[in-house]
């Protein structure tokens, strides 16, 4: 369903391009749309929720001794507490303007934490990361440590590695990495150990570490919402996969 709504966007912005405006609200249009919709549209998949107490023990499933163990701990860690896209994460530089291909950079304020900054599709948008409470999982700590072991100091944050884990490559990652890291991380940490393998793949991949975000920081909606840059407050609930429904009871509160 989805494709067809992306498809007729499309047509609609090349009319509308050639001065011929294409009207989704026509009559027959919106028959079609809506007998498709009744037949064959479904709700959304949502990828399982990566939980602190999961992420944790993901973490411990990494080779500290090897840069990708290092370098897997920092995607990882910065992934979760940024509620960061898989392609944010990888499009990372060390500095400002290092490199064409990349999509934003980091800086380190020491005693505070580091932020990040990315360049979206409507624009620039800033990611505060604080220490975490303790360096075994501060995403800080991380990736000063990523940083320092693989002595990285320009360009590209996150890179291939390979001979066994241990030599650095130049090239960056691709975002498909991020994903096959969090689904490896998860099935080796039994994560939702009560399904099968095959169905616990299907489970987990690059959004599992926003959804993880969404689900579990015990503050105000709207700093979460801001930490993953949507744009409304509904958009960030649809992350919420352990989040309160039936908090509020308008019923009651209505006088019934």
């Amino acid at each position: 369903m989805s494709t067809i709504e992306r498809r007729l966007s499309a047509l609609t912005w090349n009319y509308a391009q050639r001065g011929q405006p294409l009207d989704r609200k026509d009559r027959h249009i919106a028959t079609v749309m809506t007998g498709i919709r009744n037949t064959h549209a479904s709700p959304p998949l949502q990828k399982e929720a990566i939980l602190p107490e999961d992420l944790i023990t993901m973490l411990e499933t990494l080779d500290r001794g090897t840069l990708r163990g290092l370098r897997d701990r920092a995607m990882l860690l910065l992934g979760f507490a940024g509620g960061l896209r898989r392609s944010e994460i990888v499009g990372l530089d060390c500095g400002r303007d290092q490199t064409e291909d990349g999509r934003g950079w980091v800086e380190f304020f020491p005693g505070k934490g580091l932020l990040v900054t990315l360049r979206g599709k409507t624009g620039w948008r800033e990611v505060e990361i604080g220490p975490g409470s303790a360096d075994a999982t501060c995403p800080v700590v991380a990736l000063e440590t990523w940083l320092e072991l693989a002595r990285i100091a320009h360009g590209p944050l996150f890179r291939r590695v390979t001979g066994q884990g241990k030599k650095l490559g130049a090239e960056r990652l691709n975002d498909q990495e991020v994903a096959r890291l969090v689904k490896r991380a998860a099935l080796a940490a039994g994560v939702r150990g009560d399904l099968s393998e095959d169905k616990r793949g299907k489970l987990f991949a690059g959004h599992s570490l926003r959804a993880g975000l969404a689900s579990s920081a015990e503050v105000d909606e709207r700093f979460v919402q801001k930490q993953l840059g949507h744009a409304s407050a509904e958009m960030t609930r649809r992350y919420q996969r352990r989040r309160d429904r039936f908090r509020v009871n308008l019923t009651k509160a209505s006088g019934l």
